[in-house]
């Protein structure tokens, strides 16, 4: 890509205009490059992943959406300006990159140098697609010091999914405590950060109980390396059927991926003692209490991690493990203008894997 990039005064995106409705896909004013602060830069966005988080901030379920935003939070795109006076950055103009949720953070502060950076104050104020601009549209802003370099030989839509989906699920199975042949129940397998939780844990020597519904889901999931499989709507009783999966006494680890307080209280019940329960799924406000005895807590040694996503090192591993090809994103491809369909099949539950949505145009 040449390093002098013509940049349109106007490009399309979808917003959050109004909360609970449908985006909005309009013209809207392209920031340029004279615009852009020290530290800043422009991303001309190819691909753009469709999260269960985007249907929780168009819903504004976590009390933070800032309207009128621009909707989605993981992207693969190529970096078409970079702000003047800018020091030291790790990319350049024409370097494809990948956005996430976090879209910038401090780097410097206790978080930060302790590898939490999801927790940085900066990070959590400035996220995509929720409290800045995000990733639903031609051209977006971004910082260079937390965009993610993609490796060559990648396709750009089946990464995508990595940016978030990828790296938050990745770094729940780090901080699981599993070591290679355990078990790990997946709850929300056949989801976007489930399918791929799956193909993350058999390339790390994990033994993987599947927890999901339908048919189409079994497939996918037992495909991709799962030993077993849980319908948790067909289940009479569902924490008796993982512990059996797990030859009786439960898994050493339980990775929740999903929206609804139930697989979280039902995880404690089936994990064997000195078991982890890792929280990733967000539910909303109404639903959201993990209810724990005490006395279990304690008798049986468990412990309860919670984790929004990863950090700059976690997404470099994540992306090693694809470049060898022992992760691969399950992904459907949309038309941009198919944002709010996809949204709403996303809410319902109806996709297996991924979808990606095709920005450019």
């Amino acid at each position: 890509m040449s390093s002098t990039v013509t940049v349109p005064t106007t490009a399309r995106a979808a917003v959050i205009a109004t909360i609970k409705e449908d985006l909005v896909i309009k013209e809207v004013n392209v920031i340029q490059p004279s615009e852009l602060a020290a530290g800043e830069c422009l991303v001309k966005v190819e691909y753009a992943g469709c999260c269960h988080s985007d249907v929780h901030v168009k819903n504004n379920d976590w009390g933070r959406t800032q309207t009128p935003v621009i909707g989605g939070h993981e992207g693969v795109g190529y970096v078409v300006a970079i702000g003047a006076n800018t020091v030291g950055s790790p990319v350049k103009v024409g370097d494809r990159v990948g956005m996430k949720w976090f879209a910038n953070a401090c780097l410097k502060c206790e978080m930060c140098r302790l590898g939490f950076e999801s927790c940085c104050t900066l990070a959590r104020q400035q996220s995509h697609g929720n409290t800045v601009d995000g990733t639903f549209a031609e051209y977006t802003r971004c910082w260079v010091d937390y965009l993610t370099p993609i490796p060559d030989g990648l396709d750009s839509a089946a990464v995508t999914p990595l940016l978030c989906a990828g790296l938050t699920i990745y770094k729940a199975l780090k901080l699981s405590n599993a070591k290679p042949g355990h078990w790990v129940a997946l709850s929300g397998a056949g989801g976007g950060l489930g399918h791929l939780g799956i193909q993350f844990a058999v390339a790390m020597g994990l033994r993987v109980i599947a927890i999901d519904t339908g048919a189409e889901k079994k497939d996918l999931c037992l495909k991709l390396g799962a030993e077993k499989w849980v319908d948790f709507a067909e289940s009479k009783d569902l924490v008796k059927d993982v512990q059996e999966a797990a030859g009786g006494l439960g898994p050493h680890a339980a990775i929740i991926a999903v929206g609804n307080a139930l697989p979280f209280n039902q995880a404690i019940m089936y994990l064997r003692s000195a078991a982890t329960l890792v929280a990733i799924g967000m539910p909303g406000p109404a639903n959201g209490i993990l209810n724990i005895p005490i006395a279990l807590l304690v008798s049986k040694c468990l412990n309860v991690v919670g984790s929004a996503t990863g950090n700059r090192q976690d997404m470099a591993e994540a992306l090693d493990f694809m470049a060898r090809g022992k992760v691969n994103c399950h992904h459907e491809i949309r038309d941009f203008k198919e944002v709010n369909n996809a949204l709403k099949d996303v809410s319902e539950g109806k996709v297996k894997g991924r979808i990606v949505l095709k920005i450019a145009s």
